[in-house]
């Protein structure tokens, strides 16, 4: 049995927006609607957990009335990691892996749910893009974590924030999908700690934890068009216009 969380308490301030982030209409409809689509569609999980804040939880609640979604609340915004905490309640125990999205990835397909959950796991697996610059719409994706490699195993990843400039030059970068062991993410999760640039509890700082446990981490690649994250209403244009031409190509 697989659970899905999707993170979506952020407040989504760089949208300069009243609506929350991740309801910000895409092609005319909220882009967290999306994910949601592509997760029922999976069959991966049909009753994901929604992580959401006090503020925005009604209007995302509404705005998902047709899903059979929980919600989770996180009431103070301290990081990712502290936010999949918050869901921790609702997973029930015959769950063997819990898979993590977040709500402003509205690309991610079925196809890429369904794989994520099938594949073994060991204690996490995650989902890679390599891109070959930063150039053009692939701009979107230099503020990303890095994917550390050693000897090729995963051994890290690194937040822009608390990135070295050589780091910053890895291509490899993390959208953020994971499928954690359950009993493996709850025995450790609360070892995360706050030293960081942004003082946050940070869901990557798990992998390097598995990694010095020499705890097995698997990865998949995805492309790079699925994997893009719309943080600003720049990154929501660019996303406008590969629904635009997506459906141009279907209809030539």
């Amino acid at each position: 049995m697989k659970k899905i969380i999707v993170l979506a308490a952020g407040q989504g301030t760089r949208m300069n927006a009243e609506l929350p982030k991740i309801l910000m209409p895409l092609a005319g409809k909220p882009m967290i609607e999306y994910l949601i689509q592509s997760i029922i569609k999976s069959g991966a999980d049909n009753q994901p957990i929604v992580v959401v804040s006090p503020d925005n939880k009604d209007v995302i609640k509404n705005a998902l009335k047709n899903y059979n979604c929980q919600y989770a609340i996180q009431k103070r915004q301290l990081g990712t990691g502290h936010a999949m905490m918050c869901a921790k309640k609702y997973i029930n125990k015959e769950a063997s892996n819990i898979i993590c999205f977040y709500g402003d990835h509205p690309f991610v397909k079925a196809e890429t749910i369904k794989r994520l959950s099938k594949s073994y796991c060991g204690i996490i697996t995650i989902a890679t893009t390599i891109v070959s610059n930063f150039n053009d719409w692939k701009k979107n994706f230099y503020h990303w974590g890095r994917i550390l490699r050693y000897k090729g195993q995963i051994e890290a990843i690194i937040e822009f924030k608390d990135a070295t400039n050589e780091v910053k030059k890895i291509k490899e970068v993390n959208p953020g999908f994971y499928c954690f062991n359950r009993k493996w993410l709850w025995s450790n999760i609360e070892k995360l700690n706050n030293n960081n640039a942004q003082k946050e509890y940070y869901l990557t700082d798990l992998i390097n934890l598995a990694f010095k446990q020499e705890q097995a981490i698997n990865s998949i690649l995805i492309n790079s068009e699925e994997a893009i994250g719309i943080n600003n209403k720049e990154e929501l244009l660019t996303a406008e216009k590969i629904i635009a031409e997506a459906k141009h190509k279907k209809i030539i």
